[in-house]
Formats: C-alpha cells, structure tokens, sequence
C-alpha cells in the first residue's frame, strides 16, 4: 500500500503544481488563454481559465489530499484526527470517483464540448480521475480495516 500511497501523492502534487500554475497566469499546454482554458476547461464558450483563487483552491485541495493518501498509506503520520480523517477519505473518493463518471455523461458532454478538453477528458482527465477515485477507495478500505 506503500508504493500506491506515493504514487497517488506524486499525481495529485503534479496536478496541484499544475493549478498553482494555471493561478500564475500559466497557459500551458495552450499558446494563450483562450487555448489553454479550451483544452483543460472546456465549457462551452470559454475564452479564459477560471481565475486565481479557483485555481489555488483546487491546488490546496489536490495537496490536501495528497497529504490524506500519505497517511492512509502509512507513509506519514496523520496530521489529522479520525474523526477528520476517515470523512476526508470518503469525500475524495466520492469527488473523484462522481467527476470520473461524469465525465462519461451526454450531459456533461453537452456542458464542455470545446476541443480539444471533450476528447482529453474522455482519453486521459475522466480515466484518471476514476483511476484516483479507485485508488484512494483502495487505501481507505485497507487503512481502515487494519
């Protein structure tokens, strides 16, 4: 469980550097605003990448739960009580899994249908988002069971 621990750390901090990124003004892997919000945003219209604070907030949330896979994992000592803890886990999951689903969906299709974002998202952001979803169903039901 260790090595799933970290590597599900490792990809929540590479997104959540991503996002620190994108609150910067970054506009990769886009040449401007507009292109980069169409590949990683995707809703319909869009022309800019949500703002600053959007942005760290998702990045503070993707290393939350980064430091959250660490401790189900036993690579660090929790930082957190149970009673904190164990809703965390739950909740991450629950958020990952549902945008994972989701992103399968006609109707979440018809809310982000700019390209490049609608074919990424069904090739790479919805599996991966699924693959977290499962990975941190797999921690938990092992990190509370033990």
């Amino acid at each position: 469980m260790t090595a799933l621990a970290v590597a599900l750390a490792c990809v929540l901090l590479v997104l959540a550097g991503l996002h620190a990124y994108w609150g910067l003004g970054g506009v990769w892997p886009g040449n401007d605003a507009a292109s980069c919000a169409r590949t990683v945003a995707g809703f319909q219209g869009v022309d800019a990448m949500p703002g600053p604070i959007a942005s760290f907030a998702v990045a503070a949330a993707l290393c939350f739960s980064a430091t959250v896979a660490l401790v189900l994992g036993g690579v660090i000592a929790s930082p957190f009580p149970f009673f904190v803890l164990g809703p965390a886990a739950l909740f991450i999951t629950l958020v990952f899994l549902g945008r994972g689903v989701v992103g399968f969906t006609p109707a979440w299709r018809r809310l982000t249908p700019e390209m490049p974002f609608a074919r990424l998202d069904r090739l790479y952001y919805s599996p991966l988002c699924l693959l977290i979803g499962a990975a941190f169903f797999t921690l938990g039901i092992r990190g509370f069971s033990a």
